[in-house]
């Protein structure tokens, strides 16, 4: 019997290039269709068009928070829908992940995101205290971090938790370009970058009881941690940090009965990341039903940056809803730039095995 304090998925809801809902993204993932292609006009250091993905609903002009929150607002809206039959008035914290500092996003675009967000979901939910992260990678599940802590400690009722990225701005292709990040076929290490936005709404088993919400899944754990020896410099990585966030996920709960049935990531073709998860998982791999059967979206949609996470929240919904999850245990985790290491253990809810 689930305790009424855990924590529980009640909505989710994603935007990514290869569609505009989670159910068709995640079918398409699951389908391994892909949607990397030539940019309209961005050419590599090699003469070639650029290969990434992006949302054909939005004009490739429209750059900046403006694009960022026309890719979050449907998926943020999705997401909330689950309150339908609860009372409207129920506050929700809005707990928000962007991409990292870097050319074309730099500083104040995650505060500017976030509240050109709220401004548009005002007229839907009554908002209390949250907050913005300019994560990376991490951040959507680093997000999902604090939503756990707020629930748990009864700071809040309901948590939006979303990531939203797009690598399409011309400063930040040209910035990936310089510094050999992006793949081509002068270059087959590098990614392919995209954009995209995930949202999922959480709160306690008791409160979605009370508000006549469906449990998705229930968030069984969550960690982060740093990794010293970080992408583009002079050392060698043996995946410290996403070791650690692995035995922290895997202290929180026993599992030793109950190994990871799915593993879903953000590894996007670059080898340090693929050399990261090698070294990381040598240390937990009794966890792990098989620690080489993982799932890297980013060969689908491209990489999607801080939306990561919630999207790979999506994912592990979808299959619960639709009867094809693997088992009732998946991990998800991502690495960021800045040495953000972080990693969710989500599971099935008991009504859905």
């Amino acid at each position: 019997m689930a305790d009424s304090a855990s924590i529980v998925v009640i909505g989710v809801g994603a935007r990514t290039p290869l569609g505009f809902s989670a159910a068709a993204s995640a079918a398409a993932v699951r389908a391994g269709i892909s949607v990397i292609q030539h940019h309209p006009y961005m050419v590599d250091r090699f003469g070639e068009p650029m290969k990434v993905t992006r949302d054909f609903a939005i004009e490739p002009s429209v750059l900046g928070p403006s694009r960022a929150v026309e890719l979050g607002l449907a998926p943020a809206l999705d997401a909330l829908s689950a309150r339908q039959g609860a009372r409207r008035s129920e506050a929700v914290s809005v707990l928000l992940a962007t991409g990292e500092e870097r050319p074309g996003q730099s500083e104040g675009y995650a505060a500017e995101v976030y509240a050109r967000l709220q401004s548009r979901l005002a007229g839907e939910m009554v908002m209390e205290r949250g907050g913005f992260i300019a994560g990376g990678h991490a951040g959507g599940i680093l997000a999902l971090l604090h939503a756990r802590k707020a629930l748990s400690q009864g700071k809040a009722r309901l948590c939006l938790v979303g990531g939203i990225d797009s690598y399409l701005e011309p400063e930040t292709l040209g910035w990936l370009d310089e510094n050999e990040q992006l793949h081509s076929e002068g270059n087959i290490h590098g990614f392919c970058p995209g954009e995209g936005a995930g949202f999922c709404l959480l709160s306690t088993l008791r409160t979605a009881r009370e508000l006549g919400c469906r449990p998705l899944l229930e968030l069984v754990a969550v960690a982060a941690a740093r990794e010293e020896n970080r992408i583009k410099t002079e050392t060698v990585c043996l995946g410290e940090g996403l070791g650690a966030v692995f035995r922290s996920l895997f202290d929180q709960v026993n599992v030793g009965t109950d190994p990871v049935d799915r593993i879903i990531c953000d590894m996007n073709g670059e080898r340090y990341r693929a050399n990261e998860y090698g070294f990381a998982v040598l240390r937990s791999r009794r966890r792990f039903r098989d620690a080489a059967d993982f799932e890297t979206p980013a060969d689908c949609w491209g990489d999607v940056g801080a939306a990561s996470g919630p999207l790979f929240v999506s994912l592990v919904s979808e299959s619960v809803a639709r009867g094809y999850a693997k088992g009732p245990l998946s991990l998800i985790w991502a690495s960021s730039e800045n040495g953000s290491r972080a990693a969710a253990l989500l599971r099935q809810p008991e009504e859905a095995r």
